[in-house]
């Protein structure tokens, strides 16, 4: 079994900063690719960022210059800083990883962006 914990969601002011963090369990052989989806109300869910093993990263357009994503192969960690914060970003976060043709989902973090 393969677990994923998320932390650091949470409220914050527009133009703020916030860091999500999602550790994967450390019985894993590959990991091929990790990633952030969001899920705001009424919309669907939305890739935002994503890193492979080799550390290519994909942006969302909407996202981009904004967020970054970053690992830990050492600690199974993937992490998502996000930089000028926007009322547009508020929603549950997912973490993801693949491995092995299987994907694995975190238990989601609210991210508020609000005033």
């Amino acid at each position: 079994q393969v677990q994923l914990v998320e932390s650091g969601g949470g409220l914050v002011q527009p133009g703020g900063s916030l860091r999500l963090s999602c550790a994967a369990s450390k019985n894993i052989f590959s990991i091929y690719i990790m990633g952030w989806y969001r899920q705001a109300p009424g919309k669907q869910r939305e890739l935002v960022a994503s890193v492979t093993s080799i550390g290519v990263t994909n942006y969302a357009d909407s996202v981009k210059g904004r967020f970054t994503i970053s690992r830990d192969k050492a600690k199974n960690t993937v992490y998502l800083q996000m930089n000028s914060l926007k009322p547009e970003d508020t929603a549950v976060y997912y973490c993801n990883a693949r491995s092995a043709g299987v994907d694995y989902w975190g238990q989601g973090t609210q991210v508020t962006v609000s005033s």
